[in-house]
């Protein structure tokens, strides 16, 4: 098996151990330890790129519970006993919005009796736009557009989308008149529940304050709508949130273990910040591999927007690294793979990229010069033309980024 092939059954490896499916069932048993009361009955509102496998494998252990699915297309086929909803991502869309309405409704009409399972995964966040008050979708829409182009981490992202929220930073929990227990899939650096989806049965990362700030700090606050500044600038509410209860189920880490036991040693750093610091950093690694030895990496970076060009952060992280690979050679063959997860990086259908010696000779040979390629952002096309895009199509699951060097 040669270094390509390799990475990519690693990449696999990983994967499969984020099926959700095996993740709900792992916390089933707590979930089961209480039970509607009297007259009562289960709930379950799933949210997220994994919501429908998370919604299947807990319909087969609540037979008869009342389920909905919020995820994103590609990931959105019918579900027996479940309503399944398509909604946008990465950016909140009107199907969102309505989206949004039917699990507000529903959490209203959940009573004391009843207990409410939340399945959350990844990509929660956009797919579920329930605007501050005085806020329009389309406000949404606007602030989520400079966020992404911000650079901003999945964490100072989701603090802002919090302060301009009814459902994130725990309004599950506010809306709804049933106990509430989320089984979370984890698609962040840490598994800080707060972050997962915005985490909407978790109490929020910060305050509107300190979101106002991030935004200033970011360089946005002065672009974004009128309406969203003023919602950041409201009083916060300082009622008790209720309590809730809160199991993670899988994780970028788990994926990475499972990378680990499929034949790869543990990266000493993790995927994050800025994303050509991060390929700097991983091709520091390069020259001291061992024949045959693989490095496996976990987490999500960052990507300030400075064009228009089409690609994803895996995909340039790849395209990065070879280009360093260019700049400081080493003699012998080696891969590196970066995917997301969830089979899509970025706007496209390509989930990441897969480089080695001959990517950029490709590359060129294609009529691409890839240091301009990313000084638009356009990494897919630099990709394709190298055949060395990784396409997996829609896995069903979500933790983040996985990534692999591999020397021969």
């Amino acid at each position: 098996m040669g270094p390509a092939e390799r990475a990519m059954a690693l990449i696999r490896a990983g994967i499969a151990a984020a099926d959700p499916g095996a993740a709900v069932a792992r916390g089933m048993a707590e979930v089961l330890a209480n039970p509607p009361g009297a007259g009562g009955r289960w709930q379950v509102i799933a949210l997220g790129k994994a919501a429908r496998a998370m919604a299947e494998a807990a319909l087969a252990a609540l037979p008869g519970a009342e389920a909905l699915v919020v995820t994103n297309a590609g990931n959105d086929t019918p579900l027996t006993g479940a309503r399944v909803m398509r909604a946008g991502h990465p950016q909140p869309d009107a199907e969102g919005a309505a989206a949004a309405a039917e699990v507000i409704a529903r959490l209203g009409t959940a009573g004391p009796q009843d207990r409410v399972l939340a399945l959350i995964s990844g990509g929660g966040s956009a797919m579920l736009p329930a605007p501050a008050e005085g806020m329009t979708l389309s406000d949404k829409q606007a602030v989520n557009r400079l966020l992404l182009a911000s650079g901003a981490d999945i964490s100072q992202v989701n603090l802002i989308r919090q302060g301009l929220s009814r459902l994130k930073g725990g309004g599950w929990l506010r809306l709804s008149g049933a106990p509430v227990t989320a089984l979370i899939l984890s698609d962040v650096p840490g598994d800080d529940l707060r972050v997962i989806a915005s985490g909407p049965t978790v109490a929020p990362v910060g305050s509107r304050a300190q979101a106002a700030d991030l935004a200033r700090a970011l360089g946005i606050w002065d672009q974004m709508p009128g309406a969203a500044r003023a919602a950041l600038s409201r009083p916060e509410d300082r009622r008790a949130l209720p309590p809730g209860r809160n199991i993670l189920v899988g994780s970028n880490g788990i994926s990475v273990a499972a990378m680990q036991a499929a034949g790869a040693d543990a990266g000493p750093i993790p995927l994050e910040g800025d994303v050509q610091d991060c390929a700097g950093a991983i091709w520091a690694l390069a020259a001291g591999l061992a024949p045959g030895q693989a490095l496996a990496f976990g987490g999500e970076t960052t990507v300030k927007l400075v064009g228009d060009g089409m690609g994803g952060r895996n995909q340039e992280l790849a395209l990065r690294l070879a280009l360093l690979a260019e700049a400081r050679p080493v003699g012998f063959d080696w891969a590196f793979a970066s995917v997301g997860s969830d089979g899509r990086d970025g706007p496209g259908e390509a989930a990441g990229g897969l480089v080695g010696p001959a990517t950029l000779a490709a590359i060129r040979a294609g009529g691409i010069d890839p240091i301009d390629a990313l000084s638009r952002n356009d990494s897919t096309p630099a990709l394709a033309v190298g055949k060395a895009l990784v396409m997996t199509g829609a896995t069903g699951t979500n933790v983040a980024d996985l990534a692999v060097l591999v020397r021969a």
